[in-house]
């Protein structure tokens, strides 16, 4: 497994001032990136659906490493589908196309598993992608990010573009996206039993009925995966990027709730969308192709997510 020597690379992280990017950044750098050669963008200064800000921003890169997503959960998928997949394709393949005509070395698209059929088998295997329509709350998002897939397939095939494209699991951890109206299960949950408590509820509403389950990645294990894939990946398949263990909603309502000291009764909104039934992915091909494997525990990584809420909510 040849790793690709970071230090003397240009590299663009695209959305490296959120969540995830900081952390990329930081594995880039203990991976031997140079810091003054990695750049960023950030949307109120460079926006990717501008086909000149894509070519401004691919210019002069070595390697590019796309994170920036519009993106959120069930609520906001259900009140914005066409902005979720007109932002997401045009970003995407815009950028693609600007980073192949730079002459970029190497592209590392960030997808997303909403882009799987709605009843995968469980695990999701990478070669399932294409065996049926997404959950429809989030189709409209996923499919745009799996568009993305089939353009770097088809730039590698007729231009001999190297891009890979990975696919995280449900990612969480200090400094999420907290804001309940576009926010994740574990960020929307965690300042959710917050306020609850600040007020003094006996209840806590949850939507749908605790039944699904999700697979949660720590985002320093999401980041160190990403820059391993970087480094040691040059191929065409895509890649799932997870723990390969499975949460119910359930249980983690009532882990969170534990751990932040909430007695009070938890009231599943059976009217409310569930979202898609089971996820939880085959990691096995990121552990053969460049040795990727999960380390932080979820219990570990939820504590932490909880301790940074706590200390930094206003």
């Amino acid at each position: 497994m040849t790793s690709l020597d970071l230090s003397s690379k240009r590299i663009l992280v695209t959305g490296g001032a959120g969540f995830l990017g900081r952390q990329v950044i930081d594995q880039l750098v203990k991976a031997g990136a140079d810091a003054d050669k990695i750049s960023v963008t950030r949307s109120r200064e460079c926006d990717l659906r501008v086909m000149e800000n894509c070519k401004r921003a691919a210019d002069t890169q070595d390697i590019i490493i796309h994170l920036a997503a519009h993106v959120g959960g069930i609520g906001l998928n259900l009140v914005k589908p066409a902005e979720l997949f007109y932002d997401n394709l045009m970003m995407g393949a815009q950028l693609i196309h600007a980073a192949y005509e730079a002459g970029v070395e190497k592209f590392v698209c960030v997808g997303t598993i909403c882009a799987y059929p709605n009843l995968t088998p469980v695990p999701f295997k990478e070669d399932d992608l294409w065996n049926g329509y997404p959950e429809v709350t989030n189709a409209p998002y996923g499919i745009a990010k799996k568009a993305l897939l089939v353009q770097l397939q088809s730039y590698r095939q007729q231009y001999g573009f190297n891009g890979i494209y990975l696919l995280p699991v449900n990612l969480y951890g200090p400094e999420d996206n907290f804001d309940p109206k576009s926010s994740h299960v574990i960020p929307a949950l965690i300042r959710k039993v917050h306020e609850a408590q600040e007020r003094g509820d006996k209840t806590l509403p949850v939507w749908g009925d605790g039944s699904p389950s999700r697979e949660f990645l720590y985002s320093t294990d999401a980041a160190r995966g990403i820059v391993m894939a970087a480094q040691s990946y040059s191929e065409s398949d895509p890649v799932n990027l997870g723990t390969n263990s499975e949460v119910k909603i359930r249980e983690l309502v009532e882990t969170i709730c534990e751990l932040m000291g909430f007695e009070g009764e938890i009231v599943w909104e059976t009217d409310k969308p569930n979202g898609q039934p089971r996820r939880c992915l085959d990691t096995q091909r990121a552990k053969e192709k460049f040795g990727f494997v999960a380390e932080v525990k979820f219990k570990e990584g939820l504590k932490n997510t909880i301790d940074w809420y706590r200390k930094h909510a206003i």
